[in-house]
């Protein structure tokens, strides 16, 4: 009878160390109520192939996204890892609930919030068009009949099927705007439409190449990035209010005029609010 007894301790014992070590995930250490002055953790998911906003540089991702969520975190008390999965990938993961929340360049529309909660909006873009220099496309209206590469599943998409058409065969959708602009440069697309900053940055860095940018207002909507999160999480009202102070004070400006050489339009952002 002892003899059992000892076993019935130890085993006790052993399942109370396994209930003590069993490792909660990030996001459900920065739901609970950790003891002790340590950050809460939370994973961010992107895809690194945006640049400006999100990119790889050697092993390290950086960026306009990268730096404006950091300081959210800071302000709101969390610790982020931001760790690059791909477009399509990061929207499973958010969903899924596997990542806390998904940082790049995500357009907030009517569509994505069925699925998915997003912030305020911290950022306003809108589609233009990236073609070589001798091109004849000047407007969305002369898109009609030519190659337009795009990434697949976004907004610029959308736009150009609105002009052209959902199944015309003329549009190329690529996993990223990388290959879209690939596509432009070799030849086998007339034009890329995809987000401003993103085309209008290739288009400075690379003068070799004699690609510019054509706006059309008309053809092309303001869209607002937002910080996307799956459904009732329980920390998105912490990184909303961040946000929304971020926005406020001093921070947001000084890196937008970092990366974009200009000054944001925080009324219209305000508005938005």
């Amino acid at each position: 009878m002892k003899k059992l007894n000892a076993i019935i301790v130890i085993m006790v014992f052993a399942l109370a160390l396994a209930a003590c070590g069993t490792k909660k995930t990030e996001g459900e250490e920065a739901n609970g109520s950790a003891g002790g002055s340590e950050k809460k953790s939370l994973r961010v998911v992107t895809d690194a192939a945006y640049a400006p906003f999100e990119y790889m540089e050697g092993d390290k991702i950086v960026g306009f996204d990268v730096d404006f969520v950091n300081e959210v975190a800071k302000e709101a008390g969390y610790d982020v890892k931001i760790e690059h999965v791909g477009w399509d990938p990061l929207f499973i993961e958010v969903k899924d609930k596997r990542a806390d929340f998904g940082m790049s360049a995500i357009t907030i529309n009517d569509e994505r919030k069925q699925t998915y909660d997003f912030t305020v909006p911290y950022f306003l873009s809108t589609n233009k068009i990236l073609v070589p220099e001798n091109s004849d496309i000047k407007s969305g209206a002369d898109l009609k009949g030519k190659k337009v590469a795009v990434q697949n599943a976004t907004t610029g998409q959308e736009a150009v099927e609105k002009l052209l058409g959902k199944n015309n065969q003329a549009i190329k959708k690529f996993e990223n705007t990388n290959l879209a602009i690939m596509e432009l440069t070799s030849g086998g697309a007339d034009a890329v439409v995809a987000d401003n900053t993103v085309i209008e940055e290739y288009a400075k860095n690379n003068p070799d190449q004699k690609l510019t940018v054509i706006e059309d207002n008309a053809a092309f909507e303001s869209e607002f990035y937002g910080l996307m999160f799956p459904k009732d999480s329980k920390v998105k009202a912490d990184i909303d209010a961040a946000v929304k102070k971020v926005l406020d004070g001093g921070k947001y400006k000084e890196i937008y005029n970092k990366w974009f050489k200009a000054d944001p339009d925080l009324e219209k952002l305000k508005e938005q609010q």
